[in-house]
């Protein structure tokens, strides 16, 4: 051996093929190890052991159900759907928080196909939209073996404990533990109330500090002298720059820069940001603080908001990134100074403050189906008020991590006249993602209504008209499911409409209804079991989404923003509400005068209307023609991205009814199991 070496080492060719070898060795390394990279960012089909569901008849609550089914522990689903350990931050057994890193390591993968499910104008009772994209991304991937993510809204407790209930699904559709799933869930809402109540208390201390003290000592207060040194903070710095005051040593301003610095000179009259809860509370719709004595007399009318009517609400749904998210938080315009120019949250100094409190919040929550396949829960808007669509970012996380072959599945609130309309004009804007299919949701009990059967009442039994065969009330209903066909198709997306069965509904009437869906345009039209027999039940469905997302699609959004505030409110009314015009009062159009000479004329609109009509009257069922939309006001959400103008009069504080679902939610004491949710 020594000799061998010691002839190696005399010999200059011998050393030239060995290290020629090392050379080629390593290529071969390198080109194994790309090929496996390559590997590992293509498409691959999920090794996602599905849980089996064992459907009774008669359907059982929606919790029986729930707690009938062991889920997986969320980090072996994580395992199963390729995320990584240190990709997921895990809360109890059955919910995580996704980290963004994940969008830079796939940044290379295609992205997979983008389903959004939408539906007809609703009765009250709702019409299971997020039942249906349950019980689709079930079928997808618990029965065809594709890759599939459903993204849905975290819901807001104010329905949960009023009148609706919860948003989970329901039946052998939902997403499980539903009782995590619609309450505290990950403690979003509650950061998001947190940051906006911050935002609001900021803004009465800071009118009630400059009306009490001179520019000298709000300067020393808001710029004091600490180990004997005196700075600014880096947003104050901000602020002086926007002033055009490019200063950093506090001893240097003058008195008029001081003065500038010091004075947001908020006119009280033009506050726009109000408190908020997460409670159905009527008796908060109008409020008057400052009474304390120690508010000096500072007293104003307020009110609170429902907490997923907040801006940052909008704002974690749009968001593409925590930095992103940073700046949208400081550009939230709160009330207008007494020249009129807007004052924003950055200019408070608050923005880093409310970007800590949403740090945890901007990441989307992962749980699981009955029948353990991936769901995101990420941000909650109402679709009346606010856009009504989860988050851009777990749509995003979602795309990468299905594949090229996968499809995501998210839902837009309410009718496709709401819900649908603002996920393409102001979210598919904000994300720059293209839909590959809508499904709209379809239900004889909704069709009936807007053929002219009689009113649907929450809590209350369904008249006869509804459980009874009624071919000529589901005909004449049809015209609003044509509609919603039609205000699809001005978005150049293939439609497949999904009518969701119930036991009541007869085999004459879903014929019916599916050869109308198909006579007016719809791709497919199919009937759905997912309710009473989970995925199974939705297959077809599965099979005519996955063949209309190979179909031609020229995707457009329904106008330019560009166009003055006034034409783009007129477009949305005439060509998806069917009104003849629009009419602004006195108020609503100086404050689309303010917002264009503010330069906030080029934003996207989010209507505040009902959901219950195509029209801004809710008893006006079908599709009513000929009528003029009231617009009342005109807001500005600058930090979410868009002016809202309210249709009529829309609350945004829902109130308790009489007999509230409170009355049949219990704790079991002894195993803790929660009773009567839905």
């Amino acid at each position: 051996s020594e000799k061998h070496n010691y002839g190696q080492q005399n010999n200059p060719a011998a050393e030239k093929t060995v290290g020629s070898l090392a050379v080629a060795m390593r290529m071969q390394n390198m080109v194994k190890n790309m090929e496996r990279w390559i590997q590992s960012q293509q498409y691959r089909k999920w090794d996602l052991h599905s849980l089996k569901l064992q459907p009774l008849s008669p359907v059982p609550s929606d919790i029986e159900i729930s707690r009938a089914q062991s889920p997986k522990a969320v980090d072996v689903l994580a395992k199963e759907i390729g995320l990584l350990t240190d990709e997921i931050e895990i809360y109890g057994q059955t919910k995580a928080k996704v980290r963004l890193s994940l969008l830079e390591r796939l940044k290379d993968q295609p992205d997979g196909k983008y389903v959004l499910v939408a539906g007809i104008t609703p009765t009250p009772l709702g019409e299971g939209k997020s039942t249906v994209t349950v019980g689709l991304v079930q079928a997808l991937t618990a029965h065809l073996n594709i890759n599939s993510f459903a993204c849905l809204r975290q819901p807001s407790q104010g329905p949960t404990f009023g009148v609706k209930g919860g948003a989970a699904g329901g039946g052998y559709a939902q997403v499980i533990p539903m009782e995590e799933f619609n309450l505290h869930l990950t403690g979003d809402i509650h950061a998001i109330t947190a940051a906006n109540n911050l935002l609001a208390a900021a803004i009465d201390a800071r009118i009630l500090h400059e009306n009490t003290q001179s520019d000298k000592s709000l300067y020393n207060r808001l710029v004091p002298v600490v180990n004997g040194v005196r700075g600014f903070s880096a947003i104050q710095l901000a602020r002086l720059r926007r002033l055009g005051i490019n200063k950093t040593d506090p001893k240097t301003l003058t008195e008029e820069e001081i003065s500038k610095f010091v004075r947001l000179d908020i006119d009280p009259s033009t506050i726009t940001w109000q408190r908020v809860v997460d409670t159905n509370d009527r008796f908060l719709r109008k409020i008057t603080v400052g009474q304390a004595s120690t508010e000096k007399g500072f007293v104003r009318q307020a009110q609170f908001d429902i907490a997923v009517a907040s801006e940052i609400m909008a704002i974690l749904a749009l968001t593409t990134s925590l930095q992103d998210m940073k700046e949208r938080l400081g550009r939230m315009v709160v009330a207008n100074d007494k020249k009129g120019q807007p004052v924003t949250a950055e200019d408070l100094g608050v923005t880093g403050a409310l970007a800590v409190l949403m740090k945890d919040a901007i990441k989307p929550t992962l749980m699981q189906t009955l029948e353990g396949t991936p769901v995101f829960v990420h941000a909650g808007p109402f679709a009346n008020i606010a856009h009504g669509n989860s988050s851009v970012l777990a749509d995003k996380i979602a795309l990468k991590l299905v594949g090229e072959k996968g499809f995501v599945v998210t839902e837009a609130g309410f009718g496709a006249d709401i819900g649908m309309e603002k996920f393409f004009n102001i979210k598919c804007r904000a994300s720059g993602l293209v839909p590959s299919v809508v499904v709209l949701v379809a239900t004889v009990r909704a069709l009936k209504m807007h053929g002219g059967g009689p009113n649907v009442t929450a809590g209350a039994p369904l008249k006869k008209e509804y459980t009874e065969e009624n071919l000529q009330l589901v005909a004449d209903g049809c015209c609003n499911l044509q509609k919603q066909i039609q205000i699809t198709q001005l978005f150049g997306v293939p439609v497949v409409v999904a009518l969701n069965v119930f036991k009541t509904d007869s085999p004459a009437e879903v014929d019916l209804v599916c050869k109308i869906a198909k006579e007016s345009g719809a791709f497919d039209a199919v009937p759905c079991n997912h309710w009473s027999a989970g995925g199974k039940g939705a297959i077809k469905l599965a099979q005519a989404v996955e063949k209309a997302a190979n179909q031609k699609n020229s995707f457009k959004y329904l106008y330019s923003l560009e166009l003055p505030i006034i034409e783009k409110i007129r477009i949305i009314a005439q060509k998806v509400y069917g009104a003849q015009d629009i009419e602004l009062s006195p108020a609503a159009q100086s404050q689309v005068d303010r917002y264009t000479r503010q330069g906030f004329g080029n934003l996207p609109i989010c209507m505040a209307k009902t959901h219950l009509s195509l029209s801004h009257q809710p008893e006006r069922k079908g599709v009513p023609t000929g009528f003029i939309l009231p617009i009342s006001d005109v807001r500005a959400s600058i930090g979410a991205g868009f002016i809202y103008p309210l249709v009529g009069t829309m609350s945004t504080m829902p109130g308790l009814p009489t007999r509230p679902c409170f009355y049949d939610i219990d704790l079991d004491p002894i195993t803790e199991q929660v009773k009567g949710l839905f």
